[in-house]
């Protein structure tokens, strides 16, 4: 299925003998991090298999949200947020941030204390939360047939253009320095007396003292070839952009049955936030035990689908040698085909509860494959094991708006600066140092 159009990012030819870090993974999370570091004066390659943005980095919905964030994320967020206010400016182009608000909805009473309870988490921020009345929620939006018993409403939460964001981000990296490799797939890193000392791409190797590893679904693989235990699966999210609509809701908002969000150009984005497809895959069994507690949350929203996806998974090297191709040159840009029922379905109980989308054209569909971790909480860390090796992934369908963020928090660890948040919640070691595996707010 051809995926949503992204600003191009044409890669640099020449591919740099030395560098001080080497990026891999061309996503917002990778593009951020490149900034970072390019900007505080070190040398960045920045290394992607295929294009910048082009996998679950323009996929996503464009929510730069708060909101319902997991406690242990709400610190990184709060950061991020602020971030997000800059990078126009500082990348002197166009990301589509807008601060228009965010509704999560609550149909029951449960529902309404889970969302008041919430807020407490906000606590000592700068940051606007309220609840709404059902009254008051149906008096703001005059056309819905919604009955409901209110909703949580962060008025200063935002929405981006995820098809404009990274790109924008990886110019500005390249601006200031950093070396942008399109179609340069990292086969392995190199090691001296244990540490860092390089990577193997593709087209050659380039020496350096450090690495992050912002491969989105593919660093599980690229990990385990190094031995490193990081359990990350994937969830497929169905996704309909519709064309130009006026007269919709201007706040981005998510309920029972669909999620939606508007668009730069007018348009919306929409997608069920309870339904994705998880295929039974090799990995499910080998992250079996690590997956049990999100399992026994999560079950009521996730489609289990056993078919050919296990075989064509169960194909992919585990391992190869440096000097031969690697999986991710066979799979340039991870494509899945998108659930039509899943996402008609969230269409249709838009417009039941939201009339004026009778008159939503359907543009464009796209699936987007989510690396989630066991406890939706997303791996930001250097690996003990191999020094100057870092990890930043996993963040579980909530990377986007938090990727500025994450950039900075790894590019921190990488230098040795301060750390804008405490990172002990995303360390890598939480998997295996006997540490309580909770799932609390799902992927």
């Amino acid at each position: 299925m051809p995926g949503p159009y992204v600003v191009p990012v044409h890669g640099d030819p020449e591919l740099p003998k030395e560098v001080d870090v080497v990026v891999i993974g061309g996503g917002i999370i990778g593009a951020s991090t490149a900034l970072e570091l390019s900007e505080r004066g070190l040398r960045v390659a920045l290394c992607e298999k295929g294009g910048i943005a082009q996998e679950q980095s323009s996929r996503n919905w464009g929510w730069v949200r708060i909101a319902c964030r997991d406690p242990r994320e709400v610190p990184l967020m709060a950061q991020s947020l602020q971030i997000w206010d800059t990078l126009d400016r500082r990348t002197g182009r166009d990301t589509g941030f807008k601060r228009a608000g965010i509704i999560f909805t609550s149909s029951t009473e449960q529902e309404f204390a889970d969302h008041s309870r919430w807020i407490n988490n906000l606590d000592g921020y700068d940051i606007e939360a309220r609840m709404l009345g059902g009254a008051e929620f149906s008096a703001m939006y005059p056309g819905t047939t919604m009955k409901l018993k209110g909703a949580l409403y962060t008025p200063t939460d935002a929405r981006a253009e995820p098809q404009k964001a990274a790109p924008a981000i990886a110019e500005a990296a390249r601006a200031s320095g950093a070396a942008i490799l399109t179609e340069c797939a990292v086969r392995g890193i190199e090691t001296a007396a244990g540490a860092v000392c390089g990577v193997v791409t593709e087209r050659g190797a380039i020496a350096c003292r450090a690495v992050v590893l912002a491969g989105g679904a593919w660093s599980s693989l690229f990990a385990g070839t190094l031995g490193i235990h990081l359990p990350q699966l994937k969830v497929l999210n169905s996704v309909i952009r519709t064309r130009p609509l006026e007269g919709a809701p201007e706040q981005t908002m998510w309920a029972t049955g669909f999620a939606f969000r508007k668009r730069q150009d007018g348009g919306y984005t929409v997608a069920s936030g309870h339904e994705n497809i998880v295929d039974i895959v090799p990995k499910s069994f080998r992250f079996a035990r690590d997956f049990i507690p999100a399992l026994k949350k999560e079950w009521r929203s996730l489609k289990f689908r056993a078919g050919w996806r296990f075989f064509d998974e169960a194909r992919i090297a585990n391992g190869w040698a440096l000097d031969e191709p690697s999986p991710f040159e066979y799979c340039r840009v991870l494509d899945p085909v998108p659930s039509r029922k899943m996402a008609d379905n969230a269409l249709a109980n838009l417009r039941r509860a939201f009339p004026v989308f009778d008159r939503a054209q359907v543009a464009q569909r796209w699936g987007g494959m989510i690396d989630v971790t066991p406890d939706a909480v997303p791996v930001i860390s250097a690996v003990d094991k191999i020094p100057g090796f870092h990890i930043a992934t996993g963040f579980s369908g909530h990377g986007f708006g938090i990727g500025p963020g994450a950039g900075r928090l790894i590019a921190d660890l990488v230098t040795g600066d301060t750390p804008i948040v405490d990172p002990r919640d995303f360390r890598l070691s939480r998997f295996t140092d006997g540490s309580k595996i909770e799932l609390v707010s799902g992927f």
